[in-house]
């Protein structure tokens, strides 16, 4: 075993001090004095073996620096102060190639909460730097909106817990971080369209999108889940479809997904007599192909063979199809403009989405269990499909006011 060195703490020599060591070491002419006023330095090897040397102004803080130091290596607890010192825009360069992310769109929306929120306001900034209530002002001041304070934190979280397990800083300035609530809104504001309004929104509609408005409302798909069916996943015969992949947007640019929003979401939807016949409409329409393509990086979108698609005969995107909804519920006297009051735009309800509720309720009003409801609309719990989707209904509000006024039991439901 090596020798520990008996000068360390060391006093290094300097050019401010007068004393006869330090007048050798650097010639000048200032006054001399008898004691040195030089610097302690406490030397020590990292756990890499590299030697180290912060300077103190006074022996005794060398010297219990170097203890603290030399415990810390023994224990391998050690850090070194120089691995936090790296900005922050050098951390993500090293800290982002290790991140495993499945979905698209999810990688998407955490380069957007990097590239809009995080790099502007951190990127220069030395990772031992940021402090817990810098980063509470930047998400109740600067960052707007409950969602979007949500995002953006959990990625800086899980950068910072990813430095911390690094050892390049010793906490974790988002540790307890509070968010904005999430914005209360009035049942009434969130109402999806009746049978009757569907109706009516379809007379309103274009005549090519018809069909595909029908059989969202009776099958209570996601957009991605009906405008990403293919023919072969169809069954007119024994009236189902089966739910494998979807067509999600990434960044612009429309891709396929071989997978659903989760697990629950592969499943085998019934069709109804009027969603058979919307089906079979655009199926007469395009005659799809009923090959099944492979799915995967750099694959084509393989447009021929989709149920639903553009006038065009290409992907059916969201924008395009909102140039004709949005007269069509305007048109129809259905639209509501909410104000969102965290990010102060302008919200139209409803959306093609409501349709979805609107499918929800009805399988509610039907008696339908919420389990089997949890199962055809793709959820892995029940409970979210009856806080989410399902809405109360008039016919709710008119019995309850009955059993006020009468005394009359409500009926049962499941």
């Amino acid at each position: 075993m090596a020798r520990r060195a008996t000068n360390n703490p060391r006093q290094k020599r300097s050019k401010d001090c007068g004393c006869p060591l330090c007048l050798e070491a650097y010639p000048g002419d200032r006054k001399t004095r008898r004691d040195c006023t030089g610097p302690w330095q406490a030397r020590y090897r990292d756990m890499d073996g590299k030697q180290c040397g912060p300077h103190f102004d006074t022996y005794k803080e060398a010297a219990a620096h170097l203890d603290k130091v030399r415990t810390q290596v023994r224990e391998g607890t050690y850090q070194d102060p120089k691995r936090g010192a790296i900005t922050v825009d050098d951390w993500y360069a090293i800290w982002w190639p290790t991140v495993k992310v499945k979905s698209v769109t999810t990688k998407n929306r955490k380069l957007s909460a990097w590239t809009v929120h995080v790099q502007p306001k951190w990127g220069k900034r030395k990772l031992n730097s940021i402090t817990w209530i810098q980063v509470q002002d930047w998400i109740t001041n600067e960052v707007k909106g409950h969602a979007t304070q949500k995002k953006v934190l959990e990625l800086l979280r899980h950068m910072m817990v990813a430095a911390l397990r690094d050892r390049r800083i010793t906490v974790n300035p988002c540790t307890d971080v509070e968010v904005a609530s999430a914005p209360a809104r009035h049942p009434d504001e969130m109402i999806p369209p009746t049978a009757a309004q569907c109706d009516l929104i379809r007379q309103h509609l274009t005549e090519y999108y018809r069909p595909l408005v029908v059989f969202a409302e009776e099958t209570g798909m996601r957009w991605g889940e009906f405008t990403g069916l293919r023919a072969s996943s169809l069954d007119l015969g024994s009236a189902t479809v089966k739910v494998k992949e979807v067509l999600i947007d990434d960044r612009g640019k429309i891709r396929r997904k071989m997978a659903p929003k989760s697990r629950a979401g592969f499943r085998t939807v019934p069709l109804t007599p009027a969603a058979v016949a919307a089906a079979r409409t655009m199926l007469d329409k395009w005659a799809p192909a009923m090959t099944e393509s492979p799915i995967g990086d750099g694959e084509d979108l393989h447009a021929e063979e989709l149920v639903f698609r553009g006038p065009l005969g290409g992907a059916l995107t969201r924008p395009n199809f909102r140039r004709h909804w949005i007269p069509a519920i305007t048109d129809a006297g259905l639209a509501r403009k909410v104000k969102n009051p965290e990010t102060g735009r302008m919200e139209i309800w409803p959306r093609v989405h409501d349709l979805r509720h609107t499918f929800a309720t009805r399988l509610k009003d039907a008696g339908v269990p919420e389990k089997e409801t949890q199962v055809i609309m793709g959820h892995e719990r029940g409970g979210r499909v009856t806080w989410l989707y399902q809405h109360a209904s008039a016919e709710l509000v008119e019995e309850v006011r009955a059993a006020l006024v009468t005394g009359r039991h409500l009926r049962a439901v499941s």
